[in-house]
């Protein structure tokens, strides 16, 4: 198939919880974590624990001698050796940088073919979880990161090399590889493991005096790494010859993100930078850097170099110029509770049924599963940016589900959101905000359903071999909420698990007397999801469950038993499930291609 040799170059993991994983990947997991641990205090430090796990390694922060904060990351023992030798070239790479900005290497050693890079650690928390918190941005602080940035990148610009000028592209600049430190304002930019030495100039140029090293260089591969293709640009995407645009890409996508509350650069479209309420002249370089033009892109890069310090002396006080008010009903509980919160979505059928490639229908699931960030390479912008940020309200202690329907009238948005933190809830709506005016910039007639549930409460059931059948523990069951009974007209527009249809992502067939099981289930006041996971040797058992109907606890316990007694009779692989919201509440929204334009005031200690 023509797309079989693109599928490597975009697979980035997203992190999966624990809770997920089944027991022997989640033991070996807990034990090379305390095996790099233990590894780290024979060698002096203290104060170990585990910070961040990506597809390549784990990070750990600890204290040495003189406590000074250190981090220190190890490449995965079972990958192969020339992906673990990455870890020597990002240390080589972080050896090469001096600014204050960029947190100091310390060392790079290996220990029992162990290599572990050694760095001094960002003070802060990094800018993905900043904005998770607090939502937007204000202006004065998306101005103030701007104006770091670009003095690093011009610091990246002037590295010289063997007396030859050699610029450094990080590569993967994002929020999440920014960490700041509120007390002072400074962020530092760390990760560097998809740095390289550029191979041409921001004019396109080859990097090399010499003829000779002109002539012996392999000038049609590209040295540079893939970055997170939330946030690179087309170039980097596209395997260009590595550049100091890349990082440019990287920042534009960075602000626009913590500008706008999202976690990725695609919405720009729906959401352009002018709408977000910055200084016009920001706004208008923002926009021009995220432009499909080459030119204009490269023309903003520019002016972002040139003139980013002189932005960072406008006037900025802080201004309230949006309601930030939910536009969805979002349930918040008075106590903060620990989740793990999952998203099961029919984001495949929605990739599908949105592509702009040919032969995307024809991909295997386990393909499109595992590659789905690919095929956003197919997809407008405004869709990519969609699937995102209902991917972003996982990022939130939250449960409960959507249902939107694109008809040529409007958009009709059925939701149960259930959010465990107070502290969260302007941050929160500001994110299902921003999926409904996605979904509003959306002008294709489908269907789209996510169900958020808490990984914690995952049932994991496994067998030895295929032909004996699944069988859940014995101490095994379904756990659900008792909550407020609801008012007689809400309970009046019940809503039931089958009347937005099959689930198009659905391969597994369930078994009849499941289905006798659910059916009966639907008839009791509830809301909440259900959903089996099942392989060939492995089965999860997803749920959230608020029961609306105190009186018919005993019967809608026995039922959830007599479902989990019965999952021996599943024979099938795939997913398959059912969600339910609490009553029909349908909100309508009408289509709106892109929000309309706000800029920061030009005066803004007039009251306007």
């Amino acid at each position: 198939m023509q797309y079989k040799n693109q599928l490597r170059n975009f697979y980035i993991p997203e992190e999966q919880s624990i809770y997920l994983l089944n027991a022997n990947d989640a033991k070996k997991l807990k034990d090379w974590v305390a095996l790099c641990i233990s590894e780290l205090e024979k060698l002096g430090y203290k104060d170990i624990s585990l910070i961040g796990k990506g597809a390549y390694g784990f990070a750990f922060a600890g204290l040495d001698n003189s406590a000074q904060a250190c981090v220190f990351k190890f490449s995965r023992i079972n990958l192969p050796q020339h992906i673990q030798e990455r870890l020597a070239e990002e240390a080589y790479m972080l050896s090469q940088v001096h600014h204050p900005n960029v947190p100091r290497y310390i060392t790079y050693q290996v220990v029992k073919k162990q290599g572990i890079l050694m760095m001094q650690r960002g003070k802060g928390i990094d800018l993905e979880r900043y904005s998770l918190q607090h939502g937007r941005l204000s202006a004065r602080l998306v101005v103030d990161i701007a104006g770091q940035l670009a003095d690093v990148l011009l610091a990246l610009r002037s590295y010289y090399k063997d007396g030859a000028l050699q610029p450094i592209v990080h590569g993967d600049i994002k929020p999440s590889n920014l960490v700041f430190d509120e007390q002072t304002g400074r962020i530092s930019l760390i990760d560097w493991g998809s740095s390289v030495f550029a191979q041409v100039d921001a004019q396109g140029q080859y990097l090399s005096n010499n003829v000779m090293q002109l002539m012996s260089a392999d000038l049609q591969s590209s040295n540079a790494r893939m970055g997170d293709v939330y946030f690179i640009g087309a170039d980097q995407r596209a395997g260009a010859l590595s550049s100091p645009r890349f990082d440019e890409q990287g920042v534009a996508s960075t602000l626009y993100a913590l500008a706008s509350g999202q976690s990725c650069r695609f919405g720009f479209k729906a959401i352009p930078a002018r709408s977000l309420g910055l200084p016009v002249e920001f706004a208008t370089l923002l926009d021009s850097m995220l432009s499909d033009d080459a030119q204009l892109r490269s023309q903003a890069g520019d002016f972002f170099m040139q003139q980013m310090q002189r932005l960072t002396h406008l006037v900025l006080p802080e201004r309230q110029l949006f309601d930030d008010e939910a536009l969805l009903p979002v349930w918040v509980s008075p106590q903060a509770r620990e989740l793990d919160t999952v998203v099961y979505s029919s984001r495949k059928s929605f990739l599908r049924e949105h592509s702009e490639q040919d032969g995307i229908a024809y991909v295997d699931d386990v393909q499109l599963e595992r590659y789905y960030k690919n095929y956003l390479e197919g997809m407008g912008e405004t869709e990519k940016a969609f699937v995102a940020a209902v991917s972003r309200l996982a990022r939130y202690p939250v449960v409960g589900g959507l249902a939107i329907h694109w008809q040529a009238s409007g958009v009709y948005i059925d939701s149960s959101l259930n959010l465990y933190d107070a502290s969260l809830a302007s941050s929160f709506a500001l994110s299902v905000n921003n999926v409904v005016t996605l979904a509003r910039a959306i002008a294709k007639v489908g269907i789209f359903k996510a169900c958020l549930f808490n990984a914690r409460n995952t049932i994991h059931i496994s067998r030895t071999t295929t032909s004996t059948p699944f069988l859940a523990p014995p101490d095994a069951m379904i756990p659900y909420q008792l909550a407020p009974v609801l008012s007689g007209e809400d309970a009046s527009k019940q809503h039931s698990y089958f009347e937005d249809g099959k689930d198009p992502d659905e391969q597994l067939v369930l078994p009849d007397a499941i289905m006798d099981d659910i059916a009966r289930l639907n008839l009791i006041r509830h809301t909440g999801c259900i959903i089996f996971e099942v392989t060939n040797l492995y089965m999860k058992i997803h749920s959230y469950y608020r029961l609306l109907d105190p009186k018919a606890e005993a019967e809608f316990n026995r039922l959830l038993q007599s479902i989990l007694s019965k999952v021996s009779l599943i024979s099938g692989e795939g997913v398959g499930g059912f969600m339910k919201l609490p009553y029909k509440d349908t909100r309508f929204f009408s289509h709106q291609a892109q929000q309309p334009v706000c800029y920061y005031p030009a005066n803004p200690y007039r009251n306007e």
